[in-house]
């Protein structure tokens, strides 16, 4: 009898059934276990995500315990999950290199399993983290506004000046100290204004055209090449001096000004305001003027010197081709000298944005750009707010780096 049972194979699959789901239910379970923990794992980084964000606007000035503790507040604000317990939240702001910041904002918790404690494990333990980094690097930015005849029509001298305003609002929304922002506005047509602040510098050369310094109204000429094209300190040599000449119409250009400065950001506006269009296209020395602006040698020497933690701009913008330098009305030779200003100034380490408004010679402006993405095509006037803007949040940016 014994025999038989033994070797009897029916009703066999009853008791292995049994004996395997426990296990086959634990399995099971764990993967219902796990789908819960991986939705609760990505809840806490897409609200670490928006916290990390948050926080970046004012990090920059916060106490390390300042830092943990809104970390703490916010994310707690946020997120809405009751599933997961144990919740911790921390937060760490280091900064790499002078001007450049990461702020870490990190989440731990546990997610308790309903399936899984039948194989021991009764609950998961969850952890993510978010960084932010941003520059607060300085910003110096010399705006070279084409102030020519041609600016009047369709009303882009208009549009220029409410887009010019808007940029300006956007950074000093950015500057979190003085001396983070400041700008420098050089209108130009086929000279340059630079006041008659200047007369009695060394720099101005009042023979080359017989102008009475007394008489002078500020505006100057393209120097002699091949300083024309180059930052070259003014000098004893006539050559190096700039020739001053007779002008009527162009304001003159502001050097740069703090836009956290209440009367310097004031005043930048009504140098905004007070440009006039008139007269032919020189891009040449607009672009010269505009680096002059952000170097410390003469004839400008309000800026900083070059550091890690500082970035030095242009934006040019034109809506024309060039008609007129000191020498020539030939358009082909004046570009020649805008195209050797621009690789001059970008080898200097300035960084160029150019902005061709309906007309101009896009393959130029393209070439002088800093890159290619830095080069913006406007068809029709109403657009210029856009492109200012977008080069506003460029020069201003903050990003989730993972």
């Amino acid at each position: 009898m014994w025999s038989r049972f033994l070797n009897d194979r029916r009703g066999g699959a009853v008791p292995m059934f049994a004996f395997a789901v426990v296990p086959l239910i634990g399995v099971v379970g764990a993967a219902v276990d796990y789908s819960r923990a991986s939705a609760a794992r990505s809840a806490v980084l897409a609200t670490l995500d928006a916290t990390a964000l948050m926080l970046s606007r004012d990090a920059a000035n916060l106490t390390d315990a300042q830092i943990s503790a809104k970390a703490e507040s916010m994310f707690k604000a946020q997120f809405t999950r009751t599933d997961v317990s144990g919740l911790t939240v921390t937060a760490l702001k280091t900064s790499p290199q002078a001007g450049s910041f990461t702020l870490t904002v990190s989440a731990a918790g546990t997610v308790s399993t309903t399936f899984s404690r039948l194989l021991g494990k009764d609950k998961t333990d969850i952890a993510s983290s978010a960084d932010v980094k941003w520059g607060v690097k300085k910003l110096e930015l010399a705006l070279v506004l084409d102030n020519t005849g041609s600016m009047s029509n369709n009303g882009k001298m208009t549009e220029l000046k409410s887009a010019s305003k808007n940029l300006l609002t956007t950074l000093q929304a950015a500057a979190k100290q003085p001396g983070d922002v400041k700008v420098a506005i050089i209108p130009f047509d086929k000279i340059v204004n630079v006041g008659t602040t200047y007369a009695s510098s060394g720099w101005v050369n009042f023979a080359a055209n017989n102008i009475q310094q007394s008489s002078w109204q500020g505006c100057v000429q393209d120097r002699d090449q091949p300083n024309d094209v180059q930052d070259t300190v003014p000098g004893t040599s006539s050559s190096t001096k700039f020739p001053a000449v007779n002008c009527s119409g162009i304001t003159s250009i502001m050097t740069l000004t703090d836009v956290l400065d209440t009367t310097g950001f004031t005043n930048l506006n009504a140098k905004i305001d007070a440009m006039n269009p008139s007269g032919n296209t020189n891009v040449t020395i607009g672009l010269v003027w505009g680096w002059h602006a952000l170097t410390t040698g003469l004839p400008l020497d309000q800026a900083s010197a070059p550091a890690p933690d500082k970035d030095k701009v242009i934006v040019l913008l034109t809506d024309g081709d060039n008609t007129q330098n000191r020498w020539t009305t030939s358009g082909s030779s004046i570009d020649a000298r805008t195209a050797l200003a621009c690789t001059n100034a970008k080898a200097a380490n300035i960084k160029i944005y150019t902005v061709r408004v309906i007309d101009g010679d896009a393959n130029l402006l393209r070439t002088c750009a800093s890159k290619t993405n830095m080069y913006y095509e406007v068809n029709q006037a109403s657009e210029l707010n856009n492109v200012f803007s977008s080069i506003a949040q460029n020069l201003a940016n903050l990003r989730i780096s993972k």
